[in-house]
């Protein structure tokens, strides 16, 4: 088919990108007011730590097992297609999750929402980059990375007013009328795409290995079963076989011949398990230790986002001239003292003196290494693949995530007690802090090993945020403007 080119300037090229903000937007808001909700929703369910374990990792556990195939399928079916497909999903589960009457329903519905995340949120950035012209295209992902940072700011902040003012159901009803505008906008003016030269079959088998794998490995994680978690991890090791047999593989074996792409993937790993377990048990702690309101709550996570922001794009600009070593060497370690500070954070913890420094000391590590890390990735591999590198280190930072939030509450010591007993709490907590600062020291100690090669001048990081930070996933980070040179595949997600 033969592809619309628009210009950033026309109503129909800003539409474009106002349809694409505002559906990857939907997966990134979900993820940081959810957090927020957290408390209230095992209040009103019943639930104990593994069941808001669960609302947070069935999300997860879909969106980074299905990314990938997501992206192929707007890449063979059409992207806009799959795009609205996925919004649609994502709202009718919205629904699901809004009306759960209790934690099971809503657990289901969380994993449904992940499917339709799934297959949203790769067709946004590549929507873009196959619409755009390419002399406007840096402008107009610099415009979504932007607007995207923009909507995860407010997340906290909406999130803790919606759950005081509404209650916890109406964190997920506001997706509806958003999904509305994004399926409206999406029809009416954004044109349809595909690639010309898919690949001949769906790595159907791959992707199956993947769910099962990371499904049965998280249950096994969270519910303390062996038996689940040896099946889990034979499954992903099935995966591993699989991908290297496949001629259609989701994950290119040939990508691991690079020594970068394998060394800023096992940052990622270490990093975002770490960042994982953070963004759940820390508004865990302010809320049910520290006395804090939802919004509260919200607000005091904003300063993270804020340095986000404010230093990731000169971050990513010193690592396309001095290499991405140094920040990504310095960022973790950075972000290792800042969760030193949080460990004070106890019952009464005044906001100016005790969670402050922590949080802001923490935000500026992530800024100086998330937008170097996505460089490395980048610039690890030739620029037509640069697509599918993006896509897997966007799949393993949402794995990491996914396994740090089932398995780090079991091994701090957070049970159902302690729930309803601050100080047991407020003691696993710190445990589980120490062990994110020893797995952001590891993943320091490999990127001043292990990190070499200069990054490419000729490209702008878009790599993997937390969802509980207020960037775009996998621009996850606000930066400079994309050159054209980047892939048009909608394997690129962007995630959230």
């Amino acid at each position: 088919m033969t592809e619309t080119v628009l210009r950033l300037s026309t109503r129909q090229g800003r539409w474009v990108v106002t349809a694409t903000v505002l559906g990857s937007s939907l997966a990134l808001l979900d993820g940081t007011v959810v957090n927020i909700a957290l408390p209230h929703i095992g209040e009103d369910l019943g639930s104990d730590v593994a069941g808001m374990q669960w609302v947070l990792s069935g999300y997860t556990l879909a969106l980074a097992s299905l990314i990938l195939l997501g992206g192929a399928l707007g890449d063979r079916w059409g992207r806009r297609r799959v795009f609205v497909w996925g919004t649609v999903w994502f709202a009718a589960a919205s629904l699901l999750c809004g009306i759960a009457p209790d934690i099971t329903m809503l657990v289901i519905a969380r994993i449904l929402q992940g499917v339709g995340a799934a297959m949203l949120t790769p067709g946004s950035l590549a929507l873009i980059s196959a619409s755009i012209h390419e002399d406007d295209r840096g402008a107009a992902i610099g415009l979504w990375s932007g607007l995207g940072g923009v909507a995860g700011a407010i997340g906290p902040l909406l999130g803790g007013w919606l759950v005081e003012v509404a209650g916890w159901r109406s964190v997920f009803l506001l997706n509806l009328p958003l999904a509305a505008v994004v399926v409206w906008a999406s029809m009416r003016h954004v044109p349809e795409s595909r690639d010309p030269h898919p690949p001949d079959h769906l790595d159907v088998l791959g992707s199956v290995c993947a769910v099962i794998g990371l499904g049965a490995l998280t249950y096994g994680l969270i519910e303390m079963n062996l038996i689940a978690g040896v099946v889990g991890t034979v499954a992903l090791i099935a995966f591993v076989v699989v991908e290297r047999r496949s001629p259609n593989a989701l994950v290119p074996p040939s990508l691991f011949a690079s020594r970068m792409f394998v060394a800023a993937n096992l940052v990622t790993l270490a990093v975002y398990a770490a960042l994982g377990g953070v963004f759940f048990l820390l508004v865990l702690q302010l809320q049910l230790v520290a006395g804090y309101s939802p919004i509260e709550a919200g607000v005091a996570t904003i300063p993270i986002t804020l340095a986000m922001l404010a230093f990731s794009s000169r971050a990513g600009s010193y690592a396309q001239t001095h290499g991405p070593r140094l920040p990504m060497t310095v960022g973790p370690a950075l972000a290792a003292v800042g969760l030193l500070l949080m460990t004070r954070i106890g019952p009464g913890a005044n906001y100016w003196t005790v969670v402050l420094p922590g949080v802001v000391v923490f935000g500026l590590g992530l800024s100086a290494m998330v937008a170097p890390l996505t460089a490395a990735v980048l610039g690890s591999v030739p620029v037509d693949q640069s697509g599918i590198a993006s896509g897997v280190n966007n799949a393993v930072a949402r794995t990491s995530q996914l396994l740090a939030v089932a398995a780090l509450p079991g091994i701090a010591g957070i049970d159902a007690e302690s729930m309803i007993d601050p100080t047991s709490f407020s003691h696993g907590f710190r445990i589980a802090m120490y062990i994110c600062i020893a797995l952001l020291l590891v993943g320091a100690t490999i990127a001043a090993a292990l990190i070499r090669a200069p990054a490419p001048p000729a490209r702008t990081p878009l790599g993997p945020v937390p969802d509980s930070v207020a960037c775009k996933p996998h621009c996850d980070v606000t930066g400079p403007a994309v050159q054209p040179t980047l892939a048009r595949s909608s394997r690129t997600p962007p995630n959230g």
